[in-house]
């Protein structure tokens, strides 16, 4: 069992933190700063720090120099996330912004956990892989002939610096491709730093790339290393590269044609070592035709596509990723031994999954949640009336009287909600922010994204 130590000073946080840890069979303890960290434990018994980056008497990265042999993982609030940038220049393996989702922090604890072998063994090594480096299939499942064409791909581009562009529907696992094509390539001991260009405002995207100089912008108190500049000598994924602003495209065509950066506000570029890696689930062929996307960033990008099939062209794979969920979900929850009723694997065969692998893995979590006995049925997975958005009656009572605009019905989707959904965020988008819509709507903000993504519906420029 992996041991985990918690340095973060707010309570709230860092119970809550721990309960998540342990609830995934991770040993976990405790701290409120580096000074009691330090004199409470062994800090080099732990296989994991995570470290709040503002603490009351030392930053988190301190913990990076008190304990050089265990991985820092650091915390730290969006409005700080540059700070993050040098922390990964510090020594620290990754960084997660607060507040985190659930899924997102144990993701990142078990790629974290899982690589440490693999680090170790590069040590003194160079720029050689190591010797029993990962295959794809350890990292990603797929039994079918069309993963096991992307798995054959990876195995070959790899080992290459070359660009990869990888092509595929929300859910279907393009991150988990980047870190495969990352963990056997020759750079598996860096850094991969990973950007979903979607999610952070179009005003800051150039600044939380590139890096900027004190004095470039208002705010700019103190020079600032970029994403890039964080990857450095590792690799950059880029995911929803189509949402990337028409300056930050130009700039970072000079990043693949000139290998160089030049931070905001600077004269002089800087010579980075980068191996990119862009993600989209956007035709980026298309939207060069539209002016949307860089024609020339294109063909720099698709210098090797991989495409991800969606879950229904992957055949029996459908179940063997369910039962792989269903096991590793159901020894998480205490429930191990479950399996799935004849009527619950037609269930799943049946459903057209629009969500693919993520869809597949939230269902089976909550067949696990509610299942009373080891047998998982068709009425536990509830795939008939599956729907995420919980819209509060004071909200649908507010939009009862307004017209709605006709749309066309999704597959085995709810029109009447999914309509709403559109109606609601297009009458509201310019007066609100991502978050007062999510919180209006009852959902996450990372579900208000991914079901703007699913329906079309773009993120307004500079909301």
């Amino acid at each position: 069992m992996s041991r985990i130590l918690i340095v973060e000073d707010e309570d709230v946080i860092r119970s809550a933190l721990r309960k998540l840890l342990q609830h995934n069979q991770y040993e976990v303890e405790e701290a409120d700063s580096v000074s009691n960290a330090c004199a409470r434990y062994e800090l080099t018994q732990f296989d994991l720090i995570i470290t709040d980056l503002r603490l009351p008497d030392e930053p988190g990265t301190a913990m990076i120099r008190k304990a050089p042999t265990v991985p820092v993982l650091v915390m730290t609030s969006y409005a700080s996330l540059r700070s993050a940038v040098d922390s990964m220049k510090m020594g620290a393996v990754d960084y997660i912004a607060k507040p985190f989702d659930h899924d997102e922090m144990l993701a990142a604890v078990a790629d974290i956990l899982a690589r440490q072998p693999t680090d170790q063994s590069m040590q003194g090594e160079g720029n050689a892989p190591a010797a029993g480096a990962p295959d794809p299939s350890q990292i990603m499942f797929g039994e079918c002939a069309a993963m096991q064409k992307v798995f054959t791909l990876i195995r070959k581009v790899a080992p290459t610096d070359s660009t990869v562009l990888i092509q595929g529907e929300s859910g279907t696992g393009k991150e988990l491709a980047a870190q495969a094509l990352h963990q056997l390539s020759p750079r598996a001991a860096q850094p991969i730093i990973s950007v979903n260009c979607a999610a952070i405002p179009e005003t800051l995207i150039e600044s939380e790339l590139f890096g900027h100089e004190k004095g470039a912008f208002t705010g700019a108190v103190s020079v600032r290393n970029g994403l890039i500049e964080a990857a450095d000598g590792g690799t950059l994924f880029l995911d929803e590269i189509g949402e990337l602003p028409a300056e930050a495209q130009a700039r970072l065509l000079r990043v693949l044609q000139e290998g160089e950066i030049r931070r905001v506000g600077s004269t002089q570029s800087r010579k980075v070592d980068v191996r990119m890696v862009a993600a989209t689930h956007r035709n980026l062929k298309a939207m060069t035709r539209t002016g949307e996307f860089r024609e020339d960033l294109f063909y720099r990008l698709n210098v090797m596509q991989i495409r991800l099939p969606s879950l229904n062209e992957r055949g029996s794979d459908v179940l063997g990723l369910a039962r792989r969920f269903l096991k590793r979900l159901g020894d998480r929850m205490n429930k191990p031994d479950l399996s799935l009723s004849p009527d619950a694997m037609q269930a799943i065969e049946r459903h057209t999954w629009p969500g693919n692998v993520r869809e597949l893995e939230n269902a089976i979590e909550r067949a696990v949640i509610l299942s009373d006995d080891a047998v998982v049925t068709a009425e536990d997975l509830n795939l008939e009336n599956e729907d995420d958005v919980d819209v509060p009656e004071s909200l649908l009572a507010e939009n009862r009287a307004q017209p709605r605009p006709a749309v066309a019905p999704e597959r085995g989707q709810d029109l009447s909600l999914e309509d709403y959904f559109q109606h609601f965020v297009l009458e509201n988008e310019e007066k609100m922010s991502e978050t007062e819509l999510a919180q209006r709507l009852g959902i996450s903000r990372k579900s208000l994204w991914e079901r703007r993504q699913r329906l079309g519906i773009p993120r307004k420029k500079g909301s």
